[in-house]
């Protein structure tokens, strides 16, 4: 009920967050729905993983299905509207780890949330659960990280974490995935992502994960999944090897996003710098298809440079218009 009821609540998002574009310069086209065009968001890096930020419309070599493709706008994004959602993992596994991702959480949203962007926040565990709508106020973020706790079907005093034996609906994170990018981003406008805090474990979801990933790539967010493992919880119940971040890979990497993963060496505070300074060193590349099918079928997308040297992520993919 509670998933049926977050689908419910998020719906009504939809008619506030669609917002006349802005005004723009000659070199940045409006940003507007138009399904003769697609859009691709980038970034670049050197083989030392350096952001490259100089880059000119020559540079790049776009390519669908196989054939290359005329950009007809190339942009920088560093001003363009960013709609972000913020998906945290309120699973009886996190239950210890619940306070630091508050604390980062609410650090990120003043230094990245800017006047014409706007943000939301959604706990899952046992259910997913829309704490913020969206908003571009840094208060109300920052307000709604204090509705974060353990949210879990895993109960007593030594719960198992391991969805293999017990199956319990413990941690819904394909479908916070799902009607985030369905219900709150399908209908915005400008760049779009979500940020994921989790150890990468799915129990119970409705929904599955090539749904999960499908969804994103037609709602055009980007992912960037943060790994975030509480490995003495899973030690202390007999899980030793604790997760896996594959789930969380394909997720990020179909959609042009990456994983990052917390450590003792790499904090949280620490990802959320890198995720702010990588959404800001962007690039946008526009184009109108060579194939005009509206068909609904899926189109494999290859972004590459001229420098062979420079690596770049970008999603792999997104779905053609279906019907006339």
């Amino acid at each position: 009920m509670r998933l049926i009821a977050l689908s419910l609540m998020l719906v009504p998002s939809l008619g506030l967050g669609q917002q006349s574009a802005p005004a723009v310069t000659d070199q940045q086209p409006t940003i507007k729905v138009d399904v003769n065009l697609v859009n691709v968001l980038c970034t670049v890096r050197t083989k030392g993983g350096g952001l490259v930020g100089n880059l000119g419309k020559d540079d790049f070599i776009l390519r669908e299905d196989g054939k290359r493709q005329q950009l007809k706008y190339f942009t920088r994004e560093t001003n363009l509207p960013l709609t972000i959602g913020l998906l945290i993992d309120v699973s009886v596994s996190q239950m210890n780890l619940i306070e630091i991702e508050r604390r980062a959480a609410g650090a990120f949203f003043p230094a990245v949330v800017q006047k014409q962007d706007q943000a939301f926040v959604i706990s899952f565990g046992k259910d997913a659960e829309l704490l913020q709508d969206l908003t571009n106020s840094v208060t109300l973020l920052q307000r709604s990280l204090n509705g974060l706790q353990v949210n879990s079907d895993v109960g007593g005093l030594n719960p198992g974490p391991v969805p293999t034996i017990y199956k319990p609906k413990g941690t819904v994170l394909y479908d916070a995935v799902y009607l985030a990018s369905n219900e709150v981003l399908k209908n915005e406008v400008g760049r779009k992502a979500l940020i994921l805090i989790t150890d990468g474990e799915d129990q119970g979801s409705t929904y599955k994960l090539q749904q999960a990933v499908e969804a994103a790539q037609r709602s055009d967010a980007i992912i960037y999944s943060i790994y975030y493992v509480d490995q003495g919880f899973y030690r202390s119940h007999g899980a030793f090897f604790g997760t896996s971040d594959s789930a969380l890979k394909r997720i990020s990497e179909e959609t042009g996003g990456r994983v990052f993963r917390v450590d003792r060496k790499y904090s949280l505070e620490q990802v959320f710098a890198e995720i702010q300074q990588e959404m800001r060193s962007q690039y946008s590349l526009t184009y109108s298809p060579s194939n005009p099918a509206r068909d609904g079928s899926y189109r494999r997308l290859e972004v590459s440079t001229t420098n062979k040297d420079l690596r770049v992520q970008a999603r792999k993919g997104y779905f053609a218009p279906d019907g006339s």
